[in-house]
């Protein structure tokens, strides 16, 4: 029997507190950076929080609010629900009090991590998250970045979502990234997952090892639930056929945020997965395609795929990606994904950013 250690999940209202239905905090994650809380809000009610010694952002799960904070008020338009749409944020430095109003209601997420340098608040834009389909084939997920290294506003923060269309993997191929190592390159992270379905009874799978054999544990998770990741190797995140995944991921460590490695007894599912003598991460794209679409609500798509140009762009593709509005997808981003997973074939990376368009 497979050694397992249960502290690293952590089923839905474990952690809760009042209104609070997520407290994560280092003190009981057993580590010193990451944290998570996620928050109710009634119609018209607000919330005041200090932050101390850790950095936040506040993401909209659901629903829309006004963040208060040294003279800055941020009005985050949010979203009906994480299957709906890119949400706007906020991000708190150490050492302020904010307030957080919602005049419909909602549910807020504060994605956390104990910082030493004191940034300035910050509004991000839902217009600037870079958004990018990874993977290809049952491989295929859409990431929200919002939070990233690349984006500057956090001084240990790193914050990610990650949307997997129903029967895909996503956390693939597995990865770890606990140790610094230049060479790798991998830098250490502390990582919460939070999970969400796109139905009540939705439900997927997520494995985490340790090479040591310390643990090695393989869980279903439902809507909810929290899963920590101190080290060791982490992945897949299955999403069952019928129940569409929504992760959130909460990271700092002692250093920048930088890239996690596969290790090499995975290099062949990588190449599988991205393209030969693809690393992780994203790969950099030798042409752009600009998708002119106008998606009912005024955006457009870059579709990204390395080493096609527009005339070698597939007629039938191009169709997919103007008119993909299946009605077994919950929202057009994920629509895209089943894009992404027809594209699989070409066996080339595919990158599928928002951008603003007239038309």
């Amino acid at each position: 029997m497979s050694p397992t250690n249960p502290d690293l999940y952590r089923p839905s209202g474990m952690d809760a507190a009042g209104s609070d239905s997520v407290v994560i905090t280092p003190e009981l994650a057993g580590w010193t950076y990451s944290g998570l809380t996620v928050f109710d809000l009634a119609p018209d009610e607000s919330r005041t929080i200090t932050t101390g010694a850790n950095e936040m952002a506040v993401l909209p799960l659901n629903g829309s609010c006004t963040v208060e904070v040294e003279g800055h008020r941020f009005d985050l338009d949010g979203r009906d629900s994480v299957f709906s749409r890119v949400s706007d944020f906020a991000y708190v430095p150490i050492d302020a009090e904010f307030r957080v109003t919602s005049r419909s209601g909602g549910e807020f997420a504060l994605p956390m991590a104990e910082a030493t340098r004191r940034m300035d608040p910050a509004y991000g834009p839902a217009e600037d998250v870079t958004v990018m389909v990874r993977g290809a084939g049952s491989t295929s997920r859409q990431i929200n970045d919002f939070l990233m290294a690349g984006v500057g506003m956090a001084d240990k923060l790193l914050a990610v979502e990650v949307l997997t269309p129903e029967g895909n993997f996503s956390s693939y191929p597995p990865h770890k990234h606990d140790v610094f190592d230049p060479e790798g390159p991998e830098v250490e992270l502390e990582e919460v997952y939070y999970f969400l379905f796109s139905k009540d009874d939705g439900y997927g799978f997520f494995r985490q090892w340790a090479a040591d054999g310390e643990f090695d544990i393989t869980m279903r998770v439902r809507s909810g639930d929290i899963v920590l990741c101190p080290k060791g190797y982490h992945g897949p995140s299955i999403a069952v056929p019928g129940y569409h995944m929504y992760f959130l991921n909460a990271m700092a460590g002692p250093g920048a945020g930088g890239p996690a490695t596969s290790g090499a007894i995975l290099a062949d599912v990588l190449a599988l997965a991205y393209g030969a003598g693809s690393t992780w991460g994203m790969l950099p794209p030798a042409t752009d395609l600009v998708v002119t679409d106008d998606l009912g609500d005024g955006r457009g798509w870059l579709v990204v795929i390395e080493g096609l140009g527009e005339a070698g762009f597939p007629g039938p593709v191009k169709e997919l990606a103007l008119t993909s509005t299946d009605e077994g997808f919950v929202s057009r981003p994920i629509a895209l994904m089943a894009l992404a997973a027809r594209l699989g074939s070409l066996d080339r990376p595919i990158v599928i950013y928002p951008i603003l368009s007239d038309a």
